[in-house]
């Protein structure tokens, strides 16, 4: 993590922004020893938001490929043969 001097982040803000953002956060020092932490916030966004698919499926088809996963999923806990 970054630990820079009030001076030196109030030159070059755009780039302690950058580093904040790449390190998770930066340490700022003023003159009389007081250190703040510069950390980027959280976006509670999902990063898919505003992303859409368009899937073609046949009727059924979802559902039946669920179907088959559960039974798959069961007969590995059970310890049932595969057919």
């Amino acid at each position: 993590m970054l630990v820079t001097t009030y001076s030196e982040a109030r030159k070059t803000f755009a780039a302690m922004l950058d580093r904040a953002r790449a390190d998770g956060a930066v340490l700022i020092k003023r003159a009389d020893g007081t250190l703040f932490r510069l950390s980027p916030e959280r976006s509670p966004l999902s990063p898919f938001d505003g992303v859409e698919t368009t899937v073609q499926l046949p009727p059924g088809a979802l559902a039946s490929a669920l179907a088959q996963a559960k039974e798959d999923a069961a007969s590995r806990l059970i310890g049932t043969p595969e057919c």
